[in-house]
């Protein structure tokens, strides 16, 4: 069931090297690493189970500092997070917010509209080497 404004796409990976593989690439485009949230892990701590599930986040203050400087409140939103999951059929997906939609739900004018752009080929770049090959 689709997620508004949400983009996700299938790994021919597994879970961890699927989240690898995205955080070796975020890093190699010189973007910040701020966590790596396991969720599953927690779970476990827990006493519950939870197929792999796993957060990042990550981004880049050249990018993302002009965005919170025309409106504040996609501060909400960044930096930047990706979920790397596995459903109940074992299949392995990678999930992260699509910054025009980011953008359309702060009112983010069209004069950053470049800068979105330029984002989202950032995101399209790393989760495609993150869940190809």
């Amino acid at each position: 069931m689709p997620v508004q404004g949400l983009t996700t796409v299938r790994s021919s990976r597994g879970p961890k090297d699927t989240m690898n593989r995205l955080e070796a690439e975020v890093k190699a485009k010189s973007m910040t690493v701020f966590a790596r949230i396991d969720h599953a892990a927690g779970a476990v701590e827990a006493g519950l189970s939870l197929r792999p599930t796993e957060v990042l986040i990550f981004g880049n203050a050249k990018a993302g500092t002009p965005l919170m400087q025309s409106v504040q409140t996609i501060g909400i939103d960044l930096p930047l997070k990706a979920l790397v999951w596995q459903d109940a059929s074992g299949d392995t997906w990678l999930s992260y917010n699509d910054p025009a939609w980011l953008a359309q739900r702060h009112g983010l004018g069209d004069e950053m509209e470049a800068t979105v752009k330029m984002i989202t080929a950032a995101l399209n770049a790393v989760t495609k080497a993150a869940t190809t090959g």
